[in-house]
């Protein structure tokens, strides 16, 4: 079980299993926060502390909040406005080096198309 944490140690995430592919989303916001996402149902995630410390921002058509650390500002998750959407975001980038030189890096176009472009 991976487990990851903000660059201060104030939010632990772990997840069940480590990604076999991460996202580098080229949108506004992820391009900005160099963010690596791995997509897992929230019932896959678990928070120490629950729920996490952190700071949200939404923008755009408010369907997801985006989180980052209360301390250190380091960005953790998204999650999804609709408790019925089964899918969120966790930024790779806090877990173990390790856990990242196994997965596939896809990119993803979010600025424009919507559609990976290493396909």
């Amino acid at each position: 079980m991976p487990e990851l944490t903000c660059h201060c140690g104030a939010v632990h995430i772990e997840v069940e299993t480590a990604p076999a592919e991460v996202t580098s989303c080229n949108c506004s916001i992820c391009r900005r926060t160099g963010t690596l996402m791995a997509y897992y149902s929230p019932r896959q995630v678990r928070f120490t502390p629950a729920p996490p410390q952190t700071d949200t921002y939404m923008w755009g058509d408010k369907s997801i909040v985006f989180h980052r650390c209360k301390v250190c500002g380091c960005h953790t998750h998204w999650s999804a406005v609709d408790p019925a959407y089964d899918r969120m975001g966790v930024n790779m980038r806090l877990a173990d080096p390790d856990v990242l030189t196994k997965a596939r890096v896809r990119r993803f176009d979010g600025a424009d198309t919507w559609k990976f472009l290493d396909e």
